[in-house]
């Protein structure tokens, strides 16, 4: 159902004010209201964004959203009323696309899930043409042709940045992925290896910056 919209949503009320709106779009909505039904849905319909609530019965927003990840890049908008920095911080990194906060306009989720896939849009046509390629095999990345090598820690840490652009990682998801033995290091280590990657990508691509540092959140690999 690729114009799908998948709303999960268990005030039944709200979800349904949510659907009128979007039938008002070229997007065709659909509603699940209990967390332990969206899972399949989502593997079977592949829809083309979900707006997903926290707080629900059965599997709760935030596990979903971890589980959905797993296997799909499908754009998602998380929807709370517990507005506290934690639960924002959260959801994102979880790799949420944005999130959206109760009591809400209707109108202002219609245009924020717009936005989200106009995004969306936008860097799917930007990676057939200016993304970084990397190659597994040889720990090697390459853009326009130019090449370099990576060493293996460098490589463990560019992937998931290349695999989830924009996407905010912290330290610590990062030296989880780049230490699979779980050995302790310092926080500050990933920073000497961002500056290392950074020059190297910046030697391939004219200049072009590719990390950025988000401040007290982690880094992101920009397009």
């Amino acid at each position: 159902m690729p114009n799908s919209i998948l709303i999960v949503e268990d005030e039944v009320k709200l979800a349904n004010l949510l659907a009128d709106y979007f039938k008002l779009t070229e997007y065709v909505p659909h509603l699940i209201h209990h967390g332990d039904e969206v899972i399949s849905w989502v593997k079977a319909n592949e829809p083309k964004a979900i707006l997903l609530d926290i707080m629900l019965p059965g599997k709760n927003g935030i596990d979903l959203c971890k589980e959905i990840r797993q296997f799909s890049n499908v754009p998602i908008l998380m929807v709370t009323a517990r507005v506290d920095e934690i639960d924002r911080l959260l959801g994102l990194e979880l790799g949420a696309d944005d999130y959206i906060c109760k009591p809400f306009s209707p109108r202002e989720v219609v245009a924020r899930v717009k936005a989200v896939l106009r995004r969306t849009d936008s860097r799917t046509l930007e990676n057939t043409t200016d993304m970084l390629i990397l190659d597994e095999h040889r720990f090697t990345v390459s853009f326009h042709h130019q090449e370099v090598s990576l060493t293996s820690v460098e490589f463990q840490l560019l992937k998931p940045l290349a695999d989830k652009p924009e996407r905010i990682f912290t330290r610590e998801q990062l030296m989880g992925n780049m230490y699979s033995d779980h050995r302790i290091v310092n926080n500050r280590t990933i920073d000497s290896h961002i500056k290392k990657l950074r020059k190297k990508l910046s030697d391939i691509s004219e200049g072009k910056d590719w990390l950025q540092s988000v401040y007290g959140a982690g880094y992101r690999l920009v397009l």
